[in-house]
Formats: C-alpha cells, structure tokens, sequence
C-alpha cells in the first residue's frame, strides 16, 4: 500500500512538471552583432513596453560575430529569429539550400538618401587618396561573405581591383577595426555606426568611400525565420512582432531620445552624450513600420551573384512572409 502511495505520489509530480513545461512560454532567440545597429538588445532593454512578453513567449538577445555564423545556427535549430544581411540571405538559399528561409521584416537600411552608410577608412598618413591606390594594400573584413564584406569588395571591384589579385584580406572583428589601423596592420578598415564615430579613428584616419559605392542603397539587415518554424508558432510570432513594433517606433519617437541615450549608454558603457545621432538622420534608416524595401533586396542579391558569392540569382518575393508584421502592424493602428 505505501509503495502504491508512494508511485500516484511521483505521478503526480511528474505530472505537475509536464504541466508546467506546457505552461512555459516558447523561447525566442534573435541575434545580433553590434549592439547599438541591431535591434535585438535594444528590445530587450524595452521588455516592459511588451504585452505578450512572458505570456505567449520570452525573448533572448545572442550575438553573433558575423551574419554567415548565423545560418549554421539556423540550421541547427539555435536560432529563432536571425538578422541577416542580404548578402547571408542570398548564402542561406542558394547555396545551403534553405529553401524553408522567409524574410519577414525590417532591421535597417544603409545608404537610404540623408541617412548613414558604413564607411571605409583609410589613415591620412597612408598617401591613400582614391580607391584605386587601394591595390597592393591590406584590407580589414569582418568575416568573410558577411554584408559589408561583399559591399567593400563591390566598391572595388567596380574600380578594377579583385579580390587576392589586387589586394590582401584579414579577417578582424568590427570593434577592432580602429586600432588595426591605429597600429597600421590594415590598410583599410570597416566602420560601422557607432565605430565610424570613434575619436581615434577619425583623427588617424577618413573614409574613402562608403557602402553605396558598390551597392548603392540596401536593405542591408531583415529579420528571417524558418517556414517551418513560422507554420507551428504563427500566432505567437506575431505578438513577437506586434511587440517589436511597438518598442522600435518609441525608440524612433524624438521624444524618447533622451531615455534612449542612456540605454544606448549602458549597452555600450561610454557617456549618454555620444549617442546623439542614434536613431536621427545620422544612424542607419529604419522603417517605422518594419517594411523591408524587397526592390533594393533584389538589386543587393543580384550584386551578390554577380560577384560570385551566391550560386544562382532567384526571386526574393517568393521567399518572403510579410503577412507577419502586417498582421502586427493592424492591431496596433
């Protein structure tokens, strides 16, 4: 009788924790690489403007080096919600085959007119003046096959200069960038908001083109997901989006700004003050409503495959799911 008592005891217990593993909310992981140009911390940091946060799902920030480590998270089912550049997008797809992969919002545009585009620097020492005196030289990357990877060698390539024929690549990440030049172990460097602002950087060195060169304006980053995973969690993904939408317009609200330099300023450990031009004219575009521009998506992948990086153009319309942030959008009009 007391073993009895004792197995209903454990079942019951056993069934409590299913119970309450049911309960639990599904977890969602959004990446990220620079802190203050990707979304993902800054929502975090903005839960509590969230209504479906903790309720429906909970969310966690990952970074990521680079947008290529990404895919193999993706793939691995470590990933939710991946912000990819376009240049990754096109990699996923066509040429590791995840054909499952959706574009489903905005993170940011480069280059839109009046708004920043990442910029190249080059030492003012260096004799450096145009693009073309750039051959023999060593250039800094993030990683290679990464967004602004592709956008600096599509500015040179369009003045004659090729990868390994003309110039030498060394892998660095971003916020190293300034003293790699700093110490002359490249001769050119990547520099994304907020690092083209660094102080050193601008006093060693200038940028000599930026990201439009070769791409003109893109949609440099979108917010992806796996159509498999959008099928079983449609109705939470969009109290994801509702939720991020409501956040991202009250950081781009000019009223906020105040509110958003001292989180910009805990995210990053330096003074509220240097973040003015977060979010205004000076940052990156971000679409109020999360609306990708497909369009410019299009002309960046077609770069891309023209360049090589991707194995065969296709139509990034057919793997779009905008019908998220749509729905998203109509319940907070």
């Amino acid at each position: 009788m007391r073993g009895l008592k004792a197995f209903f005891a454990l079942l019951a217990v056993a069934i409590a924790a299913v119970s309450a593993a049911r309960a639990e909310p599904p977890l969602i992981r959004i990446s990220y690489v620079v802190p203050v140009s990707n979304w993902a911390p800054f929502i975090v940091a903005k839960k509590d403007l969230a209504k479906h946060w903790g309720r429906s799902y909970n969310m966690e920030a990952v970074r990521y080096q680079g947008t290529p480590q990404m895919i193999t998270a993706l793939a691995n089912g470590e990933l939710e919600i991946a912000s990819l550049a376009y240049s990754t997008l096109g990699i996923a797809i066509a040429n590791a085959g995840m054909s499952d992969l959706r574009v489903i919002s905005d993170e940011f545009r480069d280059g839109v007119p009046g708004y920043f585009s990442t910029q190249f620097f080059v030492r003012r020492d260096s004799g450096i003046r145009k693009i073309e005196d750039l051959r023999g030289k060593v250039l800094a990357t993030n990683q290679i096959g990464a967004g602004v990877d592709i956008a600096m060698k599509a500015g040179l390539r369009k003045h004659g200069l090729l990868d390994k024929r003309d110039y030498a690549l060394i892998e660095t990440p971003l916020p190293t960038m300034p003293e790699m030049l700093n110490q002359k172990k490249a001769d050119l460097v990547t520099a994304v908001m907020p690092l083209a602002l660094n102080p050193m950087l601008n006093q060693i060195g200038f940028p000599l083109y930026d990201l439009t060169e070769g791409l003109g304006a893109s949609q440099f980053l979108c917010f992806t997901a796996r159509q498999a995973y959008i099928d079983r969690h449609r109705p939470v993904l969009i109290d994801v989006m509702e939720d991020m939408l409501r956040i991202e317009r009250w950081y781009l609200d000019p009223k906020n700004h105040s509110e958003v330099t001292k989180i910009a300023s805990d995210l990053l450990k330096v003074p509220p003050e240097r973040f003015g031009w977060l979010f205004t004219k000076k940052d990156y575009y971000r679409d109020p409503d999360m609306m990708p521009d497909l369009t410019a998506l299009q002309r960046n992948l077609d770069t891309t495959a023209e360049m090589g990086f991707i194995k065969s153009r296709f139509d990034v319309k057919q793997y779009s799911d905008l019908s998220l942030i749509e729905e998203a959008a109509k319940r907070l009009k």
